[in-house]
This record gives structure tokens, C-alpha cells and sequence, in this order.
């Protein structure tokens, strides 16, 4: 067999690589244009508390980011040990109640389900506990849930979610307690946790910018003019003022129009249904760590006690019988 020369074995190569970066090429633009071209709408909260509030999604006056984007209101329970003790792992239930028969309107205009998400903000010291720390119990009540710390230096703020709300209106945080003796900035005592928890899309994006689940009012009063449906979805509400000139309302795809035209507005009046069916909830708790060596000398002062009372009694007995003793005699 006859030995191919280097400068076939040359061609080829270079062949071959052309046709590799070629491939690679198409690809990665492919991959780019379709994201230009059909741009997924971002439901990522609460990751997005990250761009309203980067040092902490605590505000000053105790409220939470997610406020910012999540105008209505919700509630959000969280269940918690009163007491734990050092370096061990115990469970945080977040619930986030909502009625599953209600959908939410998504980013182009269509129903759909909730998601939900939390951000809990534990003490410092105390962060998700690794895998290997988990018990097998804990382990099934976690499920294959992500949990993404607020910052990479603050492992105590953790947040998850977009999660469906379908499956998770109760959320289980394997949490790991911290030990004062290898750490010497943390002491036994009480401490605050805060919890913040939103079921369905916000009506406020970072940027400041309105989603389409909200009611859209008339900015000026007047009369409804014309109705123009857009390509895109949505309509153009004109509404010709007293003086002659007009205005034109913006509605996103979503809400549903609550005026025909010929029909007299006033400033402020609804123009839309209001979409939104979710909204935020926030919970502060509380919790102690606990020294066991305390639990261990309350213990036995409360045996002490009972030994003393029990003392007592047969003390008492002793006396009652030889008071008896001396009667008879």
C-alpha cells in the first residue's frame, strides 16, 4: 500500500478545519439571529431584585426588591424551627398559596400558568446546606430545586424560582445552622429572617418600563375617537380633547378593552381590564441558635428541682409519721 505525502496529508487537514469552522460559524450565528429574530420574553424573577437593588434586596424600610416589580399584594407563610442548634441542617417551608385555576397573561398576550418565586434572607452564617449534609427525608421535600445565592459573598440571601406554580406553591430550604466555635463572628442567640414571595409576572420591569399585566387608564379626558388594532397585537386608543387635538393610548397585547368608540372618558378612567392575578408577599420570622451545653444545665437544674420536691415530700411523710408515732404513745 502506497503511503499518502505529507502534502496530501496537508490538504486534507485544512480541509477538514475549514469545514469545522464553517459548521462552528453557522451555528453560532444561528443561534444568535434566533434570539434576535424571536426574542424570549424574560420571566426570571426574582433574579431581577438583583438590578433594582445589587447590595441587598433589603430596602432601608425593611421592604423587599421584589416590591418594586409586584405592586399587589399576597400572602407568604413561612414555617420555621424555634430553635437549632450548631452546625445542624434543618428545613425552612415557604408557602406561596394561590388559586390554581386562575392564568396569568405571558408576554405576547396569552394566558397562561403561574410561576413562582421566593428570596429568603436568612442570618449571617447560615447558607443552603450542601448535598452530602442533606438526610434522605429532607432530600425528597427538596426535590431537584436550584438554589442561586443572591451574591457570590452572600450565601445567607438565597433565591430560586422561576419555578410552576402548579407544583410548588410550597417550597422546603435545607438550611445549614453555623458553629460559634469555628466561627468566632457568630453568637448563640436570636435572629431575624426575612422571606419574600411572588406568584405571576410583575407590572413594572427594571428598566421602569409597564409590563402588559396592567389596567391601562386614560392620561386626558375626552371621547374615544378610534380604535386601531395593532399588527403586533394590542391596540391604539386616539381620544379627541375639547380643544381639538388628541392623545393616543399604547395597549399591550393582554388586557381586554373596557371601551368602545364614541364612548366619553374621563382622566383616570379605566380603559382596560385589569390582568394581573398574582402579586408579592413578604414574612419576617425569627429564630435562635441555640448552646446546647444550656439545654444540658436547664435539664438538669428542672432534675434538681424534682429531686428537691421529691426530698421534700418524703420529708414531709417522715415528720407526719412520727408526729403520728408520738399521738398513739
Amino acid at each position: 500500500m502506497r503511503t499518502p505525502s505529507l502534502l496530501v496529508l496537508w490538504q486534507t487537514g485544512k480541509k477538514a478545519m475549514l469545514r469545522g469552522a464553517v459548521i462552528a460559524i453557522a451555528t453560532i450565528s444561528l443561534f444568535l439571529a434566533s434570539d434576535w429574530v424571536m426574542p424570549q420574553s424574560a420571566a426570571a424573577y426574582p433574579f431581577w431584585a438583583q438590578q433594582t437593588a445589587p447590595e441587598t434586596p433589603r430596602e432601608a424600610t425593611g421592604r423587599l426588591a421584589c416590591a418594586n416589580c409586584h405592586l399587589a399584594e399576597k400572602p407568604a407563610e413561612i414555617e420555621l424551627p424555634l430553635s437549632v442548634t450548631p452546625n445542624s441542617v434543618f428545613e425552612a417551608v415557604v408557602k406561596i398559596p394561590y388559586d390554581l385555576d386562575t392564568q396569568q397573561v405571558l408576554g405576547d398576550g396569552s394566558k397562561g400558568g403561574l410561576n413562582v418565586g421566593a428570596v429568603l434572607m436568612l442570618p449571617e452564617g447560615f447558607k443552603i446546606a450542601p448535598s452530602d449534609r442533606i438526610p434522605e427525608e429532607l432530600q425528597e421535600k427538596v426535590g431537584g430545586l436550584f438554589f442561586q445565592p443572591y451574591r457570590e459573598d452572600t450565601e445567607n440571601v438565597v433565591i430560586v424560582g422561576p419555578l410552576p406554580g402548579e407544583q410548588y406553591q410550597e417550597i422546603t430550604f435545607p438550611i445549614l445552622s453555623p458553629d460559634p466555635k469555628t466561627d468566632k463572628n457568630i453568637r448563640f442567640g436570636k435572629y431575624p429572617i426575612h422571606l419574600g414571595a411572588n406568584r405571576g409576572r410583575g407590572q413594572v420591569y427594571p428598566t421602569g418600563q409597564p409590563s402588559n399585566n396592567n389596567v391601562v387608564n386614560a392620561s386626558k379626558a375626552g371621547t374615544i375617537s378610534a380604535i386601531t388594532p395593532v399588527e403586533a397585537g394590542g391596540y391604539e386608543v386616539a381620544i379627541a380633547l375639547e380643544d381639538g387635538s388628541s392623545v393616543v393610548e399604547t395597549i399591550q397585547p393582554g388586557p381586554e378593552l373596557l371601551v368602545t368608540q364614541g364612548q366619553a372618558v374621563a382622566a383616570g378612567e379605566a380603559l382596560t381590564t385589569n390582568p394581573n392575578v398574582g402579586g408579592f408577599g413578604q414574612e419576617d420570622a425569627e429564630i435562635v441558635l441555640q448552646d446546647p451545653n444550656r439545654i444540658k444545665w436547664l435539664l438538669l437544674f428542672f432534675g434538681a428541682i424534682m429531686l428537691a420536691q421529691t426530698f421534700l415530700v418524703l420529708k414531709k411523710k417522715q415528720i407526719e409519721r412520727v408526729q403520728a408515732a408520738e399521738m398513739e404513745f
